[in-house]
């Protein structure tokens, strides 16, 4: 027995004599009075495939598996009883809801690349959030190489062979070239231990009440992961939909910073964003991130418009033209962070970081945060504890 808008695992072993990411398939058929979805499934390493489904009402559902990871079909059901929790995050208008109709205010914090540190750090990072205010947070997938973010993560996302290139510690926009810097990877064997640690932090969070805004690609990048092939980029996203879609707490944000991507055009967003939107039963909220030039939000994929807003607070008054525009609830991800760093973007401070977010409130729009203060772990990146005034 489980409830609405919780995940149900079904497990099977399967043929594991080729490679099992690209060579067997699985499929899920989930039927009740109610609601009928077909979802992927996926490998899950030593012969293990997974099938995750979220149903949305209660009853009896019935359902049948089958795909040419094995010779059998299975099927079978499961009763599903009404949830106290408040189902998925949606749009209405310009604005957010539950799938009970229970309204949605999104406070949230950057938190790059905290899923890639050590257990301890990753638990300290929990800890503080269920201390906060905060309901949702912005990290990546992908590792970052980034200034103040120079250690190697704590485990990849593909099978191959890493190198120890933490010395390249120096980002400057003239020097980046999005190179992998020697390391070698098979981008068509996932490393499922990495994945598995990205699944237990979202089921943490949801276990908080905080949404997580996923971010699927971003530029910053010394291990190739930037610039894979088509077909790998392509074979990564239905890996991640597979895995992570049955969450009900899971955003999708095609990119952080999406135009500075160079090894990637308009037509490929596009072409990410139907992707994504065909391969997600539930049809989770879904945008991208700027650096300079804002994304084309009206489009019918965007549920919502993710904004960068960094130089002149007064482009803080765009937010009700944004409205009008888009007709899409605006938020405003990132305004620049309290810290002490010497870029200017994360050295504003506590009472102009609040300030910020109130005015984003006041004209409609819903704030985004995150601080940068010296020390050995950032939380812009790293997580960790908060160092800042308005926290």
């Amino acid at each position: 027995m489980i409830n609405t808008w919780d995940m149900i695992e079904l497990e099977f072993q399967g043929h594991c004599d080729k490679n099992p990411f690209v060579d067997y398939e699985i499929y899920g058929k989930f039927c009740s009075d109610n609601e009928t979805k077909i979802v992927d499934g996926f490998y899950d390493g030593n012969g293990i495939y997974r099938v995750r489904f979220m149903p949305s009402s209660k009853g009896e559902y019935q359902y049948k598996i089958w795909g040419s990871f094995s010779d059998k079909e299975y099927a079978g059901s499961f009763m599903v009883e009404e949830s106290k929790n408040h189902g998925m995050v949606r749009t209405d208008g310009e604005h957010f809801i539950y799938s009970d109709g229970s309204p949605y205010y999104p406070i949230g914090t950057t938190c790059y690349a905290w899923t890639n540190q050590t257990d301890k750090l990753q638990e300290l990072t929990i800890e503080t959030l269920r201390n906060s205010a905060f309901n949702k947070i912005r990290f990546c997938i992908l590792p970052k190489h980034y200034d103040y973010n120079y250690r190697n993560p704590e485990n990849f996302p593909y099978k191959g062979i890493p190198v120890d290139n933490s010395n390249i510690n120096k980002y400057t926009f003239s020097q980046y070239d999005e190179k992998s810097y020697g390391n070698k990877w098979d981008f068509t064997e996932f490393n499922v231990d990495y994945f598995r640690i990205i699944e237990k932090d979202i089921v943490k969070l949801m276990g908080l009440g905080i949404e997580a805004d996923i971010i699927l690609f971003h530029p910053y990048d010394r291990w190739g992961f930037s610039n894979m092939p088509s077909d790998s980029n392509d074979l990564y996203i239905k890996y991640v939909v597979a895995r992570f879609s049955a969450y009900r707490n899971v955003w999708w944000s095609l990119a952080n910073e999406y135009d500075l991507c160079k090894h990637k055009t308009i037509s490929d967003w596009e072409h990410y964003a139907d992707l994504i939107t065909s391969k997600d039963p539930y049809s989770h909220l879904i945008s991208i991130h700027n650096c300079v030039k804002q994304y084309d939000f009206s489009k019918p994929w965007v549920t919502h418009c993710s904004i960068q807003r960094q130089v002149g607070e007064n482009e803080l008054d765009n937010i009700p033209n944004w409205k009008k525009l888009y007709k899409k609830p605006i938020v405003i991800d990132e305004m620049c962070y309290e810290g002490n760093i010497e870029q200017y973007w994360g050295n504003i401070s506590g009472q102009e970081m609040l300030r910020r977010m109130w005015k984003t409130l006041v004209l409609g729009g819903y704030p985004g945060h995150s601080e940068c203060y010296f020390g050995e772990n950032i939380w812009w990146s790293h997580g960790g504890t908060l160092k800042g005034e308005k926290s």
